[in-house]
């Protein structure tokens, strides 16, 4: 067992959008872990201090500038050594959630990794902004975007063996088709799975084709259709709470939120305004 200490902090918990995806929040400043390996592959990011870390034989540093990646069955060990904090957070993808992901990138094998250490500054934002979606208010669309771009580019990018991910096309029929099924249904709960399937692209290449095609992510430009709708709702004289419903937010606080940090105003400010 490891050593436990009254300063340490730890959250572990299950998110239902990710089903076989389970997540640790920690903060360490005295903590010893035994060798160990876990059936899930691990993705660790570091948010301040460090830690040192022993795999493969050799002991490396975890530190805010490096992804740590351990295969699943794969024994690895840690302490704090030199540092006096460690504040980290982890996901660990077991078999369901692997299985997934390889659906979604349209591959057959999950590749594996040679090494523990990635430099990645792009990809370590990507994973935290993926498990601090995962710890907050983020809708499953958009947990579930951040994972499969997540580890579509750690894959791509860092993995060796398994399926080559195949890359998407560059059609603006396929993007016109697909923005033409969110306007028509941005109401409904939509998946990636709904949008690809639509236009015969796994969700990973959905993104790319977004990404290439409007500078956005799918749920970046699903989220502004919503906005452009909830905004003729209220200017018919519908109220707020209903507006943001009819529009596909959550509820009207998803609304406000959304419509604050595209816009810089909430919608009563903006009401004032167009409605004076």
């Amino acid at each position: 067992m490891a050593r436990r200490d009254p300063h340490n902090r730890t959250r572990y918990w299950r998110d239902p959008a990710l089903p076989g995806f389970s997540l640790l929040a920690a903060d360490f400043t005295t903590h010893d872990y035994a060798p160990h390996s876990h059936d899930a592959l691990v993705v660790a990011v570091t948010e301040a201090g460090g830690a040192e870390f022993r795999s493969r034989g050799r002991t490396d540093e975890a530190r805010a500038e490096r992804l740590l990646v351990f295969n699943p069955a794969e024994p690895h060990s840690g302490r704090m050594g030199r540092s006096r904090r460690w504040r980290y957070r982890s996901l660990y993808a077991g078999a369901p959630a692997i299985t997934d992901l390889a659906r979604a990138l349209g591959v057959e094998a999950v590749p594996y990794f040679l090494a523990n250490r990635i430099e990645d500054p792009a990809l370590i934002g990507t994973f935290l902004d993926l498990h601090r979606a995962l710890d907050g208010a983020a809708d499953d669309l958009r947990r579930h975007e951040l994972a499969v771009a997540g580890f579509g580019a750690l894959f791509r990018r860092h993995a060796d063996g398994g399926s080559r991910i195949p890359r998407g096309p560059r059609d603006r029929a396929l993007l016109d088709r697909a923005v033409a099924l969110m306007r028509e249904r941005h109401a409904e709960t939509l998946t990636l799975e709904d949008l690809g399937q639509a236009v015969g692209l796994t969700p990973f290449q959905l993104i790319g084709l977004f990404k290439r095609g409007t500078g956005m992510t799918p749920h970046a430009y699903l989220t502004q259709i919503r906005l452009r709708a909830a905004t003729a709702q209220l200017h018919a004289g519908m109220g707020l709470a209903e507006a943001a419903l009819s529009a596909g937010f959550y509820d009207q606080s998803a609304l406000q939120n959304h419509f604050k940090r595209a816009y810089g105003i909430t919608p009563l400010q903006y009401l004032r305004v167009h409605l004076a």
